[in-house]
């Protein structure tokens, strides 16, 4: 691998002094150049040294995606500060812990979050420290303008080393109190570099990035691997299905991340645009090992070189219709907030619908047993655990559960159940929190769930377990109907579990809803399924 600078930000200054003229971020139709990024970045550093921000400190950022977002980051690692990743989703008991937990200096916040909260915090909600708020308009913080902004200067600027803390990110919390990883420069510098080597990043690439900036995702992956390959990105507030399609029909980008939710938003507004195509079935899907990638003729061709999907599992049955509606072989892979990327499927080679594929560049992965700890041979379902520069120094101020998942020898639990292939490629079966054990034995929810999502009366499910007297446990399914006025009946669906699956691992309770509940990347919330 070759050599990678200490953090990221060193790799974005070197940019922005060779280059300062360099496109790095395109907002709103207007170019962002890495000079003038790191020329805002510096007048956030500023001004935190002016609000009292020391090295070691903390600011957390509460922010939509924007280009302040952009700056006020990369500004408090100019600072020597760390920052602390807030979900805009959050409200006062989420706020109340991570706040209480981090003990940011100050907080970065849009000016309508900033209000609301100031107004939660007089009534006794979450104890915010001190406030500052970006303008929209230039990206400075609110009260500076350019005029009077610090000149960026390459030699006024401390760069962080490697071991300094850059990033508390909080986990989403669905089994208790969420946890402040501490992610160093130099373990997110050695991730992206393995990334830009995997998916064969280079300057000359240009990302659509839709993905929320708060999160690892959008974050460590979409802005770091730019940044880090001296790349420009197109930066959207948000997702909109219709615009995504029409700005990546018009060949200007190369990469596209998301989440399969955004992958199936594509497909339907495809479908939508060619008058409602059926969509692959079962017996049509290209999925066969040794077929060539583009073998058919794609019905809505995009001029893009790579789609990646992660953050959530990706169904065989949307890999399969967007090769067919789009010609292209979506790259899934596997990460965490903890490691950010651990797992890929080859760039060049076999894309294998279901499987999340080998480990990045520099890095390693194993599957052991949930007692013994001992590593299990290929095809045996274990837990994953990985190991290499990439991984996190700990939890924050919690050596308890740091020890709980990290061992002597440098691996780290996942807590993610899968397996190996023979030729080495990884299968993520579920959470092992999430594993369901009926009559003694294992059920894998997602096993369930790729099947009841080639019947053609599910749109979206999800298979979790419930509290059975008899056997422990019991399967249950919660199912978004493809027709809500006619879905398919409850011992319709038991009956197509049972006609494929082992007669055990059938779902004996089935309930229906509109939409399952996410979070802010995707991400199905069993813990809430429970409860319903």
């Amino acid at each position: 691998m070759p050599h990678r600078p200490d953090s990221i930000l060193a790799a974005f200054l070197a940019h922005a002094q060779a280059d300062p003229a360099r496109p790095c971020v395109i907002w709103r139709g207007a170019t962002l150049s890495y000079g003038a990024l790191a020329e805002l970045s510096a007048a956030w550093a500023a001004r935190y040294r002016e609000l009292g921000v020391a090295r070691g400190d903390r600011v957390a950022l509460y922010l939509g995606s924007s280009p302040a977002f952009l700056s006020a980051y990369l500004g408090a690692h100019m600072a020597g500060a760390a920052v602390v990743l807030i979900n805009t989703q959050y409200r006062q008991v989420e706020l109340e812990h991570i706040l209480n937990d981090s003990e940011p200096r100050l907080i970065v916040a849009d000016q309508e979050l900033a209000v609301e909260h100031e107004a939660s915090r007089a009534d006794g909600g979450a104890r915010w420290p001190t406030i500052v708020t970006p303008d929209p308009e230039t990206y400075l913080p609110a009260g500076v303008s350019k005029a009077s902004s610090t000149p960026y200067a390459q030699g006024s600027i401390q760069l962080p080393e490697a071991a300094d803390l850059a990033i508390l990110a909080y986990t989403s919390g669905t089994t208790g109190r969420s946890k402040g990883a501490m992610l160093t420069h130099g373990c997110l510098a050695a991730n992206s570099a393995a990334v830009l080597e995997a998916w064969r990043w280079t300057a000359a690439d240009r990302l659509l990035l839709t993905l929320p900036l708060f999160h690892i995702h959008g974050l460590g992956v979409g802005v770091h691997g730019t940044l880090l390959a001296g790349a420009s990105l197109d930066l959207r507030p948000r997702f909109d299905a219709a615009e995504v399609l029409d700005t990546l029909a018009g060949g200007e980008h190369t990469l596209f991340f998301g989440v399969p939710t955004l992958y199936t938003r594509l497909i339907a507004e495809a479908r939508r645009r060619q008058g409602g195509d059926r969509p692959a079935t079962t017996d049509d899907r290209p999925a066969a090992a040794d077929d060539q990638p583009h073998a058919r003729v794609p019905r809505f061709p995009l001029p893009v070189r790579l789609f990646v999907s992660g953050s959530a599992p990706l169904a065989q049955q949307t890999f399969a219709e967007f090769e067919e509606l789009f010609g292209q072989r979506i790259l899934e892979r596997y990460g965490m907030t903890e490691t950010g990327m651990n797992l890929t499927n080859p760039y060049d080679g076999e894309r294998r619908p279901g499987s999340v594929g080998m480990p990045f560049p520099g890095q390693e992965a194993r599957v052991v047993d949930l007692k013994t700890r001992e590593e299990l041979p290929d095809g045996e379902v274990g837990e994953i655990q990985v190991r290499g520069p990439h991984v996190c120094a700990g939890y924050w101020r919690n050596p308890e559960a740091t020890a709980e998942v990290f061992h002597p020898d440098g691996w780290f639990s996942t807590g993610d159940l899968g397996w190996r292939s023979a030729d080495g490629y990884f299968t993520i079966t579920g959470r092992a929190k999430e594993l369901i054990i009926s009559g003694g034995y294992n059920i894998y929810p997602r096993e369930v769930e790729e099947l009841l999502l080639t019947h053609p009366g599910v749109a979206e499910c999800a298979v979790f377990g419930l509290p059975d007297p008899e056997f422990g446990e019991q399967v249950a399914a919660a199912i978004v109907p493809s027709d809500p006025a006619n879905p398919p009946s409850a011992d319709e669906l038991i009956a197509f579990c049972r006609e494929h699956l082992a007669a055990y691992k059938r779902p004996r309770t089935i309930r229906y809803d509109e939409a399952l509940p996410r979070n802010a990347m995707g991400k199905i919330e069993k813990h809430r399924l429970r409860g319903w």
